[in-house]
């Protein structure tokens, strides 16, 4: 034990005296020989003084993070360390010498390469992980907004999904900061990014599951996630309408829902498509889809699925005058999918409801009636023009008449 101790002290009187060098090639050599070790199989082959070789390397990360001199062999290094089994004394010796702040700091500098930045996640994660008192010290350290500023302005698929997993991980065991990893996941909504928009939103419904309520802030941004021309976006964003239904929101979540199926001519105006405009996003002009009327379209899909996964939604829907509105949106001339989408969810009311039908079929015509039962999604090929003038003046008030006339089953 003598004789270990004694090389264990000459391999640290290396290391004070060595350039950076030297202590790159240290650093090699630890990670070859340790990778994988437990604590207690760090402690034997440092003799029982590992933690002055990892107070060592923190403190020259800390020292020379923002040069990026070996930062990612130091990175390595600690992680060796901080997943050490069995024992959390490295975890606390990490944070008392300043590491986790140094870590954030790395997610923030320009000079981090992306994988310096994505091995910083995975050591905050392996951080988190280890228990409530580490999650809150990430928080206290202003963690959140550091991890979702760096969520809001990574590029790389990667560390997006590393560091929406560790936002995740830090909503877990964590009340006291719950609420602030939360209102930060709905302010990322806002971001460019059609993947961090995709992961936030599934992050969003996996911490929504555990709150009791849901804050008004969530409705704005997450109704315009449906006018993403990604569809991965569009689905994330009807899912978690769909899970909101179930909280305080709903009666504002539904009213802006419906009212998405009419969009005003400043809206429209607003977003005219000029495929000679040089800045018109590239999937617009090669769609032929403006941002407001697929909004509109998705809307109509949303409405539906909503109306089909709760009666007490869809007689809310109904007293919102979703009925007129769908109604107004089959009238257009354009926009087919818009189309398409409404008439599929007039379908689904038209066949709960026998009131609605009546109305509906006075609106449309016998024709144009027939053809809408028959098959629904085309009736958009079959109006003249007449029929889409009656679509689009109907004044339908269909919630008087609801109560006990739904149809059976």
């Amino acid at each position: 034990m003598k004789n270990k101790l004694g090389k264990v002290l000459s391999f640290l009187r290396e290391w004070d005296r060595g350039d950076r060098t030297v202590r790159g090639r240290m650093l090699n050599t630890f990670l070859i020989q340790n990778t994988g070790k437990t604590f207690y199989e760090l402690e034997l082959e440092f003799a029982q003084v590992a933690s002055l070789f990892l107070a060592r390397v923190t403190t020259w990360m800390r020292l020379t993070y923002m040069f990026g001199t070996f930062l990612g062999l130091q990175l390595n290094a600690i992680g060796i360390f901080l997943s050490a089994s069995s024992h959390d004394q490295y975890l606390m010796e990490f944070l008392e010498d300043g590491g986790v702040l140094t870590l954030l700091e790395i997610l923030s500098h320009p000079k981090s390469k992306e994988e310096e930045k994505a091995e910083a996640l995975r050591l905050l994660h392996t951080v988190s992980n280890a228990g409530r008192k580490y999650k809150e010290f990430i928080c206290e350290s202003d963690g959140v907004k550091a991890i979702a500023e760096f969520l809001a302005t990574s590029n790389a698929d990667k560390t997006q999904e590393t560091a929406r997993a560790l936002l995740e991980t830090l909503s877990h065991g964590n009340p006291k900061y719950q609420i602030q990893i939360y209102k930060s996941l709905i302010a990322l909504m806002t971001c460019s990014s059609p993947k961090v928009q995709q992961l936030v939103m599934c992050t969003l419904r996996t911490v929504q599951f555990k709150m009791n309520t849901a804050h008004h802030s969530i409705i704005e941004p997450l109704l315009n996630m449906l006018r993403s021309l990604h569809v991965e976006v569009q689905d994330e964003a009807t899912n978690l309408i769909l899970l909101l239904t179930s909280y305080d929101v709903r009666p504002v979540l539904l009213s802006g829902l419906v009212s998405l199926l009419r969009p005003t001519k400043e809206e429209s105006q607003k977003h005219q498509l000029n495929t000679e405009v040089p800045s018109e996003p590239e999937i617009i002009k090669r769609t032929g889809s403006l941002p407001v009327f697929v909004q509109q379209a998705a809307a109509a899909k949303t409405i539906r699925l909503l109306a089909e996964d709760s009666p007490d939604v869809s007689r809310e829907l109904l007293s919102l005058g979703v009925i007129q509105h769908l109604l107004h949106t089959l009238g257009n001339r354009e926009h087919t999918d818009a189309q398409i989408q409404a008439s599929m969810a007039l379908e689904h009311f038209v066949r709960e409801y026998p009131v609605i039908e009546e109305q509906v079929q006075r609106v449309m015509g016998c024709t144009l009636s027939e053809a809408f039962m028959h098959k629904a999604e085309t009736l958009y090929m079959n109006k003249d023009e007449t029929q889409a003038e009656s679509l689009l003046t109907n004044n339908l008030n269909i919630s008087d008449g609801l109560d006990g006339d739904k149809s059976e089953g």
